[in-house]
C-alpha cells in the first residue's frame, strides 16, 4: 500500500499543481464569499465544474505531450500571430493584477499573526522569497516543492468538521442546482465559473507538460497519456473538492451568523476565529499563504511561457536565469509589479473583478480553440479528441459562453 502510493505520487506533476494553484487566495475569497453570501446554495458548482475542468486540462496537457510546444507556440505556428498578440496584451495586465491580489491578501493574513509589520512589508517578503526561489532552484526541485504546498489545500477539508454540520442538508444542494435571479447570485455564479475555468491555466497547462515529457524522454507515448490522465484527473479533483470545502465551511459558520458581507480572505479567516475557534483560523490562514505561494508562480509562469512564444525567447524552469533571460525577465516583473500595486493602494477587490472579466470573456474563446486543435490531425495526429472530450469542451463552451453573457450583461446594466 505505501509503495504503490509513493509510485502515484512520483507520478503526479503539472495536472496536481495545476489544480491546486486554481485555488490561490483570489479564488478563496470569491468561495468564502460565495458562502457566506448565499450558505449551501453554490455548493453544486464544485460538482458540475470538475468533469469540464478535467476535460479543458487533459486537452491542454495532451497537446503539450503531442506537439511537443506550449499552446502559445501552437496558436503562433497554426493560427493567425494576431490571435496570440491579442491574449498576450489581454492577458498580462489580468495576470498581474492577480498576482497583485495575491500578494495583498497574503500579506493582510500574515498582518493578522504579526500586526507589528504592515500588511506590505510581509507582502514584499514573500515577494522576495519568490523571486529568489524562481531564479535558484532547478525545475525538478521547484517541482517537488510546488508538489509539496498542494498539501496547505488539505488543511479546508478540516475546518467543517470543527463545527456541526446539517450533512443532509450539505448532499442536498451539492447535487440539486440552486439559482437566484439576481445581480448577486449571479455575478458570484459567474466569479466561480471564471476562477475554476481560467484562461491562463491553459497555457500553464501545456507547457508544463512539454517540460515534464522532456524529463521523461524514453517513457511511451501512450503510457505518458495515461499517466497523464491520472494526474490532470486528481489535481482538478483536489482543486474542486477544497472549492466544496471553503463554501462549505463560510457557507455553514458564517452564513449562519449573518455575516454575509466578504471581500477579502482576512474578512473571512478573522470572521471564523470567534465561531469556529482560534484552529480553524489558523488552518484557515495557512492554507491562504500556502496557496498564495503555489499559485503566484503559476501565475507569473504563464506570461513568461507566453511572452517566450511570442517572441521565440529561449524558456523554461528547467532552464537557468542566464539561459533564458528573457523568460525569466518577465517571470520576475510580473510578480514585482504586482507587489509594487499594492503600494498605491490597489483595490483587490476591484483587481479581481478586472481579471473575472477578462478570463470570462477569453475562456469560451480558448475553449473553442482548444477544441479545434484537438480535432486537428494535421497537429494532433492520431490522438484527436475521443467523443466524451468534444461533449464535455462543448458543455464547457456553452456554460462560459452563457456565463460571458450574463457578465457582459451585467456590466452594461451596472453602468
Amino acid at each position: 500500500m505505501k509503495n504503490s502510493l509513493s509510485a502515484l505520487w512520483k507520478k503526479l506533476g503539472p495536472g496536481l499543481v495545476t489544480g491546486a494553484s486554481d485555488d490561490d487566495p483570489s479564488g478563496i475569497a470569491i468561495y468564502s464569499q460565495a458562502g457566506a453570501s448565499f450558505g449551501l446554495a453554490t455548493l453544486w458548482t464544485a460538482l458540475i465544474t470538475y468533469p469540464l475542468m478535467f476535460c479543458i486540462q487533459e486537452m491542454c496537457a495532451r497537446i503539450g505531450i503531442v506537439t511537443d510546444s506550449g499552446l502559445g507556440k501552437v496558436i503562433k505556428s497554426h493560427y493567425p500571430k494576431t490571435l496570440l498578440w491579442l491574449m498576450l496584451i489581454a492577458l498580462f495586465p489580468a495576470i498581474t493584477f492577480n498576482i497583485a491580489a495575491n500578494l495583498s491578501a497574503m500579506g493582510a493574513v500574515s498582518h493578522l499573526f504579526l500586526p507589528v509589520l504592515p500588511s506590505w512589508f510581509h507582502a514584499l517578503c514573500f515577494t522576495v522569497f519568490l523571486i529568489l526561489g524562481l531564479i535558484f532552484f532547478s525545475y525538478q526541485k521547484m517541482a517537488r516543492v510546488l508538489k509539496w504546498l498542494c498539501a496547505f489545500l488539505l488543511v479546508y477539508l478540516i475546518v467543517p468538521f470543527l463545527v456541526q454540520e446539517d450533512w443532509p442538508a450539505v448532499l442536498w444542494a451539492t447535487v440539486i442546482p440552486h439559482i437566484e435571479w439576481n445581480d448577486k447570485f449571479i455575478t458570484l455564479l459567474v466569479a466561480l465559473l471564471g476562477t475554476t475555468i481560467s484562461p491562463y491555466l491553459f497555457f500553464w497547462q501545456t507547457s508544463m507538460s512539454v517540460e515534464e515529457r522532456n524529463h521523461k524522454p524514453n517513457t511511451p507515448p501512450k503510457k505518458e497519456l495515461q499517466e497523464m490522465r491520472i494526474d490532470v484527473n486528481l489535481g482538478m479533483l483536489l482543486s474542486n473538492v477544497v472549492m466544496f470545502f471553503i463554501i462549505l465551511t463560510t457557507g455553514s459558520v458564517l452564513f449562519p451568523a449573518g455575516i454575509t458581507h466578504i471581500e477579502t480572505v482576512q474578512d473571512a479567516a478573522k470572521a471564523l476565529e470567534p465561531l469556529a475557534g482560534p484552529f480553524a483560523f489558523l488552518l484557515f490562514t495557512l492554507g491562504v499563504i500556502g496557496t498564495g505561494l503555489l499559485a503566484i508562480p503559476v501565475l507569473a509562469g504563464c506570461l513568461g511561457y507566453l511572452f517566450a512564444d511570442a517572441f521565440g525567447w529561449q524558456k523554461g524552469m528547467d532552464k537557468h536565469f542566464k539561459e533564458a533571460k528573457g523568460f525569466y525577465s518577465v517571470i520576475l516583473s510580473s510578480i514585482v509589479l504586482g507587489w509594487l500595486s499594492n503600494l498605491f493602494s490597489l483595490d483587490p477587490i476591484q483587481a479581481l473583478i478586472y481579471t473575472s472579466v477578462v478570463y470570462g470573456l477569453l475562456a469560451p474563446f480558448l475553449i473553442a480553440l482548444l477544441l479545434h486543435i484537438c480535432n486537428r490531425k494535421t497537429i494532433m495526429q492520431q490522438y484527436t479528441n475521443p467523443w466524451w472530450s468534444n461533449l464535455l469542451g462543448f458543455f464547457a463552451l456553452l456554460l462560459m459562453s452563457g456565463a460571458a453573457y450574463l457578465l457582459m450583461h451585467h456590466t452594461w446594466l451596472a453602468s
